[in-house]
């Protein structure tokens, strides 16, 4: 069985990964090489043009600095209490005069007891990123009110993500890029080749990164070479009120990056491993080994066979305390198959799967529809929202990491760089089920920490999809974090 993301994007391959095949005549590869500890800030291309905003959508931002500021109070009324009333009333004014300049007038008569502007109100936290607006799927769930309760959980909280890896290190690495082959195009080795890294502006902190391991190369340096892993930690974690680029769930937690499934370039540049059963069984126990409260997998296997092995990690897993969010599969419209590790999660208390639905809160097209779906979060559906239906995250810039370098002209080959980043739109199972971690980690922070209780308290405040009751395109419904959280105690 091959492991392949659950991640369909824009300029991406629909499915899983496309293998890389090494010529015969080639040496065996040696590992790879850090070469230096530092290097330049990563490049954030997210902001400045107004093409990339046009590209996801973005022509209301431009729309709205360019407008007006709001005013803090309403016009056309001010708040009176007259001496002997009850309470304050609305007193209309002129639309065009200062409430603030009107109320002070009123407050100096002598029948007046109070007058003040009437003032707009606001929840507690309102994150100031700039493409928060564009983050329908983060307004569906109401996050805005949820982290009015619970503000982005904290730092004791650690949310593991079992990807492709992270974008958490800025250094150059050394590789040797191998000639490649697929189908009757041959790519070219490029020798040895130094490849700057940089962490993603949108989530390395101060002690954000914990115990980091790459099961793929047998090292602790799980540098993302594919955007999948960062795309889907930043839905997670990206930091957020940081008047940067976009917001994430969980946004003050810690992300402990294990790498587990490779790219392309991981297999162009002769990684010793590739995504197998004993690679993704050995990244859960190391993350519930290491301190990981809540794990990630955005993730299936190619083919429906049963997977003993990984159900012994995720039990082992849950027994240790950590809650465990998987993809439910992107296959609908391949025969609608089952996704093994999702059936696992489904027969296993403390693990859930996940399913996917578009910003008309319909099932996504790709999303597999089956008796083992649990809930259902915010995954993308660019059939019915275009580019702007997708899940906006931080990531490599597509063309700087020669995204997908296997699918492009021979010709226009060359090594990529990982220091160049954006906003970038994706759809996928593997978009829905970080909404979900993340959720896990606000309800860890209440104090709701045993597995199977996160996710009794995730399905029994979801909201009803499709068919009253659990179905299998929603399970039991769309994920609703203010009204879980509230339910479950307050920290505000």
């Amino acid at each position: 069985m091959r492991v392949v993301p659950f991640v369909r994007a824009v300029a991406l391959i629909v499915g899983a990964c496309v293998a890389t095949a090494p010529l015969a005549s080639q040496d065996a590869p040696p590992r790879r090489l850090k070469i230096a500890d530092t290097g330049l800030p990563g490049i954030d291309l997210g902001l400045a043009p107004l093409a990339r905003l046009e590209a996801i959508g973005g022509h209301a931002r431009q729309r709205e600095l360019e407008a007006t500021p709001r005013q803090p109070y309403v016009a056309g009324r001010i708040l009176v209490k007259y001496r002997g009333g009850d309470h304050a009333e609305p007193v209309a004014i002129d639309p065009s005069a200062d409430p603030e300049a009107t109320a002070r007038l009123f407050a100096a008569r002598g029948d007046v007891e109070f007058a003040q502007a009437d003032y707009r109100a606001h929840l507690d936290f309102r994150p100031n990123d700039p493409l928060f607006a564009d983050q329908w799927n983060l307004s569906t769930l109401r996050m805005e009110q949820a982290w009015d309760v619970n503000p982005g959980a904290t730092s004791s909280v650690i949310v593991a993500v079992l990807d492709t890896g992270m974008a958490y290190d800025t250094a150059t690495y050394q590789y040797n890029a191998f000639a490649a082959a697929i189908g009757t195009r041959r790519y070219p080795a490029l020798g040895r080749v130094a490849i700057p890294f940089a962490a993603a502006p949108e989530l390395a902190g101060p002690n954000r990164f914990v115990a980091p391991r790459d099961f793929i190369w047998n090292d602790n340096a799980p540098v993302d070479v594919d955007g999948h892993g960062t795309h889907v930690a930043g839905t997670i974690g990206q930091l957020t009120n940081n008047n940067l680029g976009v917001a994430g769930m969980a946004f003050n937690v810690r992300l402990m990056p294990v790498k587990v499934v490779g790219g392309d370039w991981d297999f162009i540049f002769g990684a010793p491993n590739e995504a197998t059963t004993s690679v993704i069984a050995s990244g859960i126990r190391y993350a519930a080994d290491n301190g990981a409260n809540v794990i990630n997998m955005s993730l299936g296997f190619d083919g429906g066979g049963p997977l003993p092995a990984i159900e012994e990690a995720m039990r082992y897993a849950v027994n240790k305390g950590v809650f465990i969010a998987v993809s439910a599969g992107n296959s609908f419209e391949d025969g609608n198959p089952e996704e093994a590790v999702a059936e696992i999660a489904a027969k296993l208390d403390g693990v859930i799967s996940v399913g996917a639905v578009g910003r008309n809160l319909d099932r996504a097209y790709y999303s597999s529809s089956r008796s083992s779906v649990e809930i259902a979060a915010p995954g993308g559906d660019f059939r019915s929202g275009g580019q702007t239906g997708g899940i906006i995250q931080q990531t490599y810039d597509p063309a700087a990491s020669v995204a997908d370098p296997l699918s492009i002209p021979v010709d226009r080959y060359h090594a990529p760089r990982y220091d160049v980043f954006g906003y970038e739109a994706y759809q996928g199972t593997s978009m829905s089920s970080p909404h979900v971690a993340g959720l896990a980690a606000l309800l860890f922070q209440q104090g709701i920490t045993k597995p199977a209780a996160i996710e009794a308290a995730i399905k029994r405040f979801a909201t009803d999809r499709g068919a009253a009751g659990r179905d299998n395109d929603y399970g039991f419904g769309l994920i609703s974090p203010r009204e879980t959280l509230r339910g479950l105690g307050l920290t505000r």
